[in-house]
């Protein structure tokens, strides 16, 4: 891990305090080792890894300490005792742009895990909000970690779940005259490749985008969300219908600036769907076209341009909120009216 200073307003890389990692074992994973467990469950470790974790005493089955790789029953409780390790540096989380005692609202830096995984524990939106805001507000939804813009948590578990439910769906019914939920990003596309149907677009137009999103082979991770069907082999598990309607804004030498309004909230469904119409997210290592991933990149690599501008959402009362995170400079459209962005 790099050991340069971080950014004045960046919090530099620094050791957690470790973490306990607790699992159930089911009744299809009965009879396995102790090493062969762990190494398909979390596979960015091999059998050979967890065998030295179980001999310097990180795991414990049933509350008591093993050293030996013993097979499991089902129902069996597992924790690894993941000892402190370093995270990286990560961005300052501006302060709120929006407050009205439950619901909050920031604008998050590209860089800036929302929730503790991948590595992550401490160095997160949900770890700055505890130090920075009263009241223990939760995140309602996800943005990736290098996906800048409007965040939107809530103090009360009534309010995230009734929220959280309209954010993933657009179509679910809301109060009487408070209108749907609307989600506006911005993104940098590559120059579509040829025979795709963004080529037919001028500037302006509209397409709306549908390809379903399931999970697909990786061989790092076991499988990642990708764009379902087709021949690359789809995992058995769900398969989510999804919809973006992407317009284009401006044609650039090396790029194109588009508005992209998603009516669901699925994983990755811009960086998918851009891909699977033939123009991936400009930078983005993970989805190459037709929204297949590659496999020696993850979900959590960056590179890409992708920001969440505008939010538009009824509230459980019948108020309807709208919030605006102003645009990085690269994604200012040259259309957009003074402060917009």
């Amino acid at each position: 891990m790099s050991t340069e200073p971080a950014p004045a307003d960046w919090i530099p890389a620094a050791c957690n305090g470790g973490h306990i990692y607790r699992d159930r074992v089911g009744s299809d994973a009965a009879g396995l080792s102790v090493s062969a467990y762990y190494a398909d469950r979390y596979r960015h470790s091999d059998a050979a890894v967890w065998r030295q974790r179980l001999a310097a005493a990180e795991i414990r089955r049933n509350g008591q300490q093993l050293r030996a790789d013993v097979p499991l029953a089902a129902g069996d409780r597992l924790s690894w005792h993941r000892p402190p390790w370093q995270e990286g540096a990560v961005p300052v989380l501006p302060g709120p742009l929006f407050d009205d005692g439950d619901l909050v609202a920031f604008n998050k830096p590209a860089g800036l895990p929302v929730l503790p995984a991948g590595g992550w524990l401490e160095h997160t939106v949900l770890g700055q909000i505890g130090r920075q805001v009263a009241g223990a507000p939760r995140p309602v939804h996800r943005l990736g970690r290098f996906t800048s813009g409007l965040l939107l948590c809530a103090r009360r578990s009534t309010s995230r779940a009734w929220l959280s439910a309209r954010l993933r769906d657009s179509s679910l019914p809301a109060e009487a005259g408070s209108g749907p939920c609307r989600k506006l990003y911005r993104a940098l596309l590559q120059p579509p490749q040829p025979g795709s149907p963004l080529l037919a677009l001028e500037p302006g137009a509209a397409l709306a985008l549908t390809t379903p999103i399931g999970r697909r082979p990786h061989s790092r991770l076991g499988s990642v969300w990708a764009a379902a069907g087709g021949d690359q082999g789809t995992d058995p598990g769900p398969v989510l219908a999804a919809r973006s309607l992407l317009t284009l804004l401006e044609r650039r030498p090396h790029a194109w600036l588009v508005e992209l309004e998603i009516a669901t909230g699925r994983p990755h469904q811009i960086r998918i769907h851009t891909a699977a119409a033939g123009a991936p997210l400009l930078g983005d290592p993970l989805y190459g076209s037709g929204g297949v991933p590659q496999d020696l990149a993850l979900p959590g690599d960056g590179g890409y341009h992708l920001h969440a501008h505008r939010l538009e959402l009824p509230l459980p009362d019948g108020r309807r909120l709208a919030l605006v995170a102003p645009l990085p400079a690269c994604l200012v459209h040259r259309g957009d009216a003074a402060g917009d962005g």
